[in-house]
């Protein structure tokens, strides 16, 4: 099932996009295969997989052109995203939305153009499956129909390249797709001087689970924590597996009272459940949180502190949240 389409959501559509960790990757045979048989089945001199970054247009596969890439302000494919239908263009030289871009006038002399909207299934346009002809054309509503199932077939390959950036047990990112989707993010929100926290969680006690009930129940309470964070937290935020029972979340555009408040109501829901492991059993967890300042603005600095802070709340209790921005300087040197 698709959510509604989010054409307004420009900051959301390109964390969508970079959560795909396609963008700058080498060319794979699956989307080479397609393009490549777009070409053949409609006739047409070009095809591309076209992904829209913040300020290009970035191709993941491409069958009759040279340039891996353009700027986005001359694309066509950036009209096609704003679209929930194909996008059409039968001659390029009599629409002046296009006549004069480089890739009309110049090579590679595109005069008609189709493109279908990438649409995730978080509502998302990322980019576009585009053919061009040299010449103006009308295509029929055949072709377009074969192009449309060919987009679901794109659809599905980037599905499967997150996929296999996802933890096999609870459907997180895994330790590394998430250092580096957050790592992007952190560098974001530095340019642009946003707010933003980032958590790290820790399941307690949970070799006690795994020594008295067996790691198969172990298994069932790192997946129901990972279901309670997945359920309360935005399609903007972050979470990801680090390994075993501890997990990170990157909250984008939050603010330090609003990161606390969060950990916390994750914490008490967590602590509030009876868990079904062929017995009932309850289970706890702690968190530290870290948040952007000028002194903390990169991945690795916030991860430091972020740590330090869960140091100490698995070392001052366990169930609770500490944040670093409570705890004395000289922490942060130790």
């Amino acid at each position: 099932m698709f959510a509604d389409a989010r054409p307004d959501d420009e900051e959301g559509r390109i964390r969508a996009l970079e959560r795909l960790q396609a963008l700058d990757t080498p060319e794979e045979p699956e989307f080479e295969k397609i393009v490549g048989l777009i070409r053949q089945v409609l006739q047409v001199p070009m095809c591309a997989i076209s992904l829209i970054d913040r300020q290009r247009q970035w191709f993941k596969a491409r069958s009759g052109l040279v340039s891996p890439q353009t700027e986005r302000r001359h694309s066509i494919c950036t009209h096609t995203i704003q679209q929930n239908v194909p996008f059409v263009v039968q001659d390029t030289l009599a629409d002046d939305r296009f006549s004069e871009l480089p890739s009309v006038t110049g090579d590679p002399f595109v005069r008609s153009y189709v493109g279908i909207p990438l649409r995730m299934p978080d509502g998302y346009n990322v980019g576009s499956l585009c053919i061009m002809d040299s010449q103006p054309r009308a295509f029929s509503e055949r072709e377009i129909s074969i192009l449309d199932n060919f987009s679901k077939i794109v659809i599905d390959e980037l599905e499967l390249r997150q996929i296999a950036c996802s933890d096999v047990l609870t459907g997180t990112m895994t330790r590394r797709a998430w250092l580096e989707v957050a790592g992007k993010e952190v560098d974001r929100a530095r340019r642009y001087e946003r707010p933003l926290a980032l958590a790290l969680f820790d399941i307690d006690r949970f070799k006690a689970v795994n020594d008295r009930y067996g790691h198969p129940a172990g298994d069932v309470v790192i997946r129901t924590f990972a279901e309670v964070c997945s359920s309360a937290i935005r399609q903007s935020d972050m979470l990801g597996r680090l390994g075993g029972e501890e997990f990170a979340l990157l909250l984008p555009e939050t603010e330090p009272d609003s990161a606390i408040q969060l950990a916390d109501r994750l914490r008490a829901t967590f602590g509030n459940l009876s868990i079904d492991v062929g017995t009932r059993i309850a289970c706890t967890m702690s968190g530290g949180i870290a948040n952007r300042t000028s002194g903390a603005d990169t991945l690795d600095i916030l991860i430091d502190r972020a740590d330090k802070a869960l140091y100490l709340a698995k070392h001052g209790g366990r169930n609770q949240i500490v944040d670093f921005d409570d705890l004395p300087r000289a922490t942060d040197a130790a």
